[in-house]
């Protein structure tokens, strides 16, 4: 499906967790090319979301996850050609050999060592609200470089981003 120019991009994230491991796939290919994101992708036509979650988690990793659970929202927005809405749902799984991906590489990857692998910056974020089993909004917006200028929570009316240092 081809968006015009600037519109949103709907598609969607799935964490797959095992206690504070995550699930993660090194991609080999933009966006996010070489950093450590959860699986996930476009939603096709006539889809929603969770059928998109559940297809996309099973076509990238062979896993089955009917009952993923919603967790929230990532809006990102440039201006240029990254325009998103993602839609973010959780998988608790049981422990399993990072199975082959065409899409990149799978690793299991503890909370504690996300700020250790090359992340996007927004996805920390969501790690940290989906541990504490918070709803989130988030609306990110990035230069036209690509790099993040800033990013709210919405629901709470949090900047996450630049971080307040006080």
């Amino acid at each position: 499906m081809n968006v015009p120019f600037g519109h949103k991009q709907p598609a969607v994230l799935c964490l797959l967790k095992d206690g504070d491991n995550f699930l993660l796939l090194r991609r080999n290919k933009e966006p996010n090319k070489d950093k450590y994101t959860p699986v996930g992708g476009k939603i096709d036509p006539f889809e929603s979301p969770i059928q998109a979650a559940v297809r996309e988690t099973f076509e990238e990793t062979g896993l089955s996850v009917p009952d993923a659970r919603y967790c929230g929202v990532l809006v990102e927005t440039s201006p240029v050609k990254y325009n998103w809405i993602c839609f973010v749902y959780l998988a608790e799984i049981d422990y399993v050999e990072p199975p082959e991906c065409k899409e990149g590489v799978l690793e299991w990857i503890h909370y504690d060592d996300l700020l250790t692998v090359p992340t996007p910056e927004t996805d920390w974020h969501i790690y940290r609200y989906v541990l504490e089993n918070k709803p989130f909004m988030f609306n990110a917006d990035y230069d036209e470089h690509l790099t993040l200028r800033a990013m709210t929570e919405e629901i709470e009316g949090n900047v996450v981003f630049p971080m307040n240092k006080s």
